[in-house]
């Protein structure tokens, strides 16, 4: 049987995709606006687009599907586990692995290991069980997974109250100057290529903030904070200055020392949902990444 919920619009002027994800944050925007069209999200009792501005007041029902969880199989996936206690854990993901179940990768993902991990998972259900944020499946590093639907509504509305701070390692080609900045530019779909993102006056508040770290010869490794978390922010931002991601195909180009994008998610620190207290945790670089740089000309 589907679950049914029933809200009444706090908020005026506010998208009704984006009011719905802010009430079910372990439901991802995208799944969100699946149901919209589907009209499983109805606005005083009519359907509407997922751009539709709901006012204070209006009744939004909601009916949720029966949790697809037959698709999400538990597999034996071997993973790094930095910490973990009754409510989360934190990984150090490798390249490779993509976060969750998605057209081309039905399987073999992080979401699968995580339910073979902690199978309790699957009885919370959910669109993503215990994803709370992704990384791109060719960027390694730290993630904070939730192991209940509790501990992941909490640390979702973390991530959406950019509460989270998340520091990577990035080498971009050229020498960025100057040593520190802010990148502000909005990031949206790429106007003539679906499967990339772009900067756009039209597309969605994006802010990364960078520092050199250290020269190299024809390169810069940068420490680079993200404050929103916009699909290939990152590699998006750096690129629309001028200095792409060393390895980056998609927004750069091809590299014999990086096989992929040199990203690297380096510090992590957020609150534990239920004691509150404070969590950071970092993760050196990845060995592939670190036999590339090791072949790179320090500069002075």
């Amino acid at each position: 049987m589907p679950e049914k919920i029933t809200l009444i619009s706090d908020a005026s002027e506010v998208r009704l995709d984006k009011f719905a994800t802010g009430k079910i944050p372990a439901m991802s925007r995208a799944r969100i606006r699946e149901l919209i069209d589907g009209g499983s999200i109805k606005v005083n009792g009519k359907t509407a687009k997922p751009s539709h501005l709901i006012k204070a007041g209006d009744q939004i029902e909601i009916e949720i599907p029966p949790s697809p969880s037959g698709n999400h199989g538990a597999e034996p996936i071997p993973l790094t586990i930095i910490y973990e206690d009754a409510d989360l854990a934190v990984i150090d993901k490798p390249p490779g692995l993509t976060t969750h179940p998605a057209p081309g990768h039905p399987d073999g993902t992080l979401l699968n290991a995580l339910l073979g991990r902690y199978p309790e998972l699957q009885e919370d259900g959910g669109d993503r069980p215990g994803i709370v944020h992704r990384l791109d499946k060719e960027t390694s590093g730290l993630m904070v997974v939730a192991r209940s639907r509790q501990a992941q509504a909490a640390l979702s509305q973390q991530f959406k109250d950019r509460q989270v701070i998340k520091t990577y390692l990035v080498l971009v080609k050229g020498k960025v100057e100057p040593e520190r900045g802010i990148i502000e530019a909005a990031i949206g779909r790429h106007p003539g290529n679906r499967k990339k993102m772009a900067v756009t006056e039209d597309g969605r508040e994006a802010k990364s903030q960078y520092q050199v770290i250290r020269y190299y010869r024809g390169y810069t490794l940068l420490e680079v904070r993200i404050f929103t978390g916009r699909t290939h922010q990152i590699r998006v931002h750096l690129a629309a200055i001028g200095f792409p991601v060393a390895g980056d195909e998609t927004y750069g180009m091809k590299s014999e020392l990086f096989p992929r994008q040199f990203v690297h998610s380096h510090r992590l620190s957020f609150t534990q949902p239920k004691t509150g207290t404070a969590l950071s945790f970092t993760s050196e670089l990845a060995p592939d990444l670190t036999a590339g740089l090791a072949k790179l000309t320090p500069l002075p």
